[in-house]
């Protein structure tokens, strides 16, 4: 007869039980990583909303704040390292998984994430990979597949990662190519690489930032922006409730500087949402009209402002129409583009924009240019801006200004006007940012939104 086998007792049982434990705790987050991923790659959404009105968001309600912050790390990560992940994936799958497999292809590429890039122990990732494979009506018949591949994915994809390129392979194929058109090769390699890296937390505050960035273990940049060397939750950050700064890229600080002295002027501010360009020529003293089309995104500046205790005019309205009664000393138009110069910061943008979307949205730029002239007093002066590294979306787009427009000139930037940076500073006086620029001067804090703007006189 054969002999039962006693029931697992003592340290062996605490183990196991240890064991089920920590794989229930990481597996909603990374659940919530795999919708997601979801939701940006197949359904086509946008992060930042996938991360407020998605099922996703929902399920990251109910979680820690260390969980959220994992399920973050491995979706922002996953889309990061996309080009990477998905090549290291097709050295082991015979072709892609079918249709009606659910969210395996999310699941081997979250998981793979962890395992190349996020330090997570093989079993653990592998293990809940599995886990979420057989938890899914269609996925479940992959639960094999997914451990096997994902094996193999630990045992030689690092030394797959060791010969890849990743400014090169992280890049999509369309967006590559317009980037080494316009800027060469190398530079090109050297924007995708910066946007592997992500982006750091800058403030701009609003006086005295050498003393913030020591209360917030931060550093000043020459620009005056304060770069953060460590960020947790903004709301609980000194000074945020207070109204003592806003968040603002370092790149995004500088379009108002072109301005000067505002003090006393009035400066409509077109497309302005969330608001921290408005932000800053309010505290210098201007009176501000603050223009967005979308009323949500106008509610977001008025609760910025109230915050800040700054007085900003909101307008509701479509810029590129919009006739108020007065006429402003100055114009900021910083016009909605593909974003390509702030995909360090929102990697979704490199797998949801394509050559499509800057067409539409050159032409949206040139209707809201030539509104934006029509509002300026004689002698006035607008400032034009774009987050984008596509020039369609920046010094072309002044160029058919002036063509069109006689009386406007271009009042070259200054070095000075922006940290006595000369490289950005181009042959024809704009402002060109890129997102790698700052490495020589601040080590590991590296790094700026690609920014394009131009002043122009009438």
């Amino acid at each position: 007869m054969a002999r039962n086998n006693p029931p697992a007792t003592g340290r062996a049982t605490d183990q196991t039980n240890r064991k089920a434990r920590d794989y229930n705790v990481g597996l909603p987050a990374r659940q919530a990583a795999v919708n997601l991923l979801s939701n940006v790659l197949t359904d086509r959404m946008p992060l930042d909303d996938a991360l407020i009105n998605s099922r996703a968001a929902r399920e990251m309600a109910n979680l820690a704040e260390r969980d959220r912050g994992l399920a973050r790390a491995i979706t922002s990560t996953t889309l990061r390292r996309l080009g990477q992940i998905d090549a290291v994936l097709d050295q082991f799958l015979d072709k892609k998984p079918p249709k009606r497999s659910g969210p395996l292809r999310e699941i081997l590429r979250a998981a793979t994430c962890q395992l190349l890039f996020l330090d997570t122990p093989a079993h653990a990732a592998i293990d809940l990979a599995v886990t979420q494979c057989k938890q899914d009506r269609n996925a479940r018949h992959f639960g094999k597949l997914a451990n096997a591949v994902l094996r193999r994915v630990s045992e030689q994809g690092p030394e797959i990662v060791a010969s890849q390129e990743p400014g090169r392979i992280n890049t999509p194929g369309w967006l590559w190519k317009r980037w080494v058109t316009a800027y060469g090769e190398e530079t090109a390699r050297r924007v995708g690489q910066a946007h592997v890296h992500g982006a750091t937390l800058d403030l701009t505050v609003k006086k005295d930032p050498e003393r913030w960035a020591e209360k917030l273990n931060g550093i000043v940049l020459d620009t005056g922006t304060v770069r953060l060397t460590q960020s947790g939750q903004i709301g609980n950050l000194e000074g945020f409730s207070n109204g003592d700064w806003w968040v603002q890229d370092a790149g995004a600080a500088l379009p108002v500087r072109l301005f000067g002295d505002v003090r006393g002027k009035t400066i409509a501010d077109l497309c302005a949402a969330p608001g921290g360009k408005s932000a800053q020529l309010a505290f210098a003293g201007a009176h501000v009209t603050a223009v967005d089309i979308s009323d949500r995104r106008l509610e977001r500046v008025r609760e910025n402002m109230d915050r800040l205790g700054l007085q900003v005019e909101t307008v509701s309205a479509d810029a590129a129409r919009w006739k108020p009664n007065e006429k402003f000393d100055a114009v900021l138009l910083d016009a909605p583009c593909t974003g390509t110069g702030t995909i360090r910061r929102h990697p979704d943008i490199a797998r949801l924009k394509s050559a499509k979307d800057l067409e539409e949205l050159t032409k949206l730029q040139t209707r809201l240019l030539g509104n934006a002239v029509t509002l300026l007093r004689p002698g006035g002066t607008l400032v034009y801006c774009t987050c984008s590294l596509e020039k369609e979306e920046g010094e072309a787009q002044i160029a058919g200004l002036l063509k069109c427009v006689s009386n406007a000139h271009v009042e070259s930037v200054d070095p000075k006007e922006v940290g006595g940076h000369n490289s950005w500073v181009t042959d024809e006086g704009f402002l060109r940012t890129l997102p790698y620029d700052l490495e020589p001067r601040v080590g590991e804090l590296t790094g700026i939104d690609g920014f394009f703007a131009a002043r122009i006189r009438f």
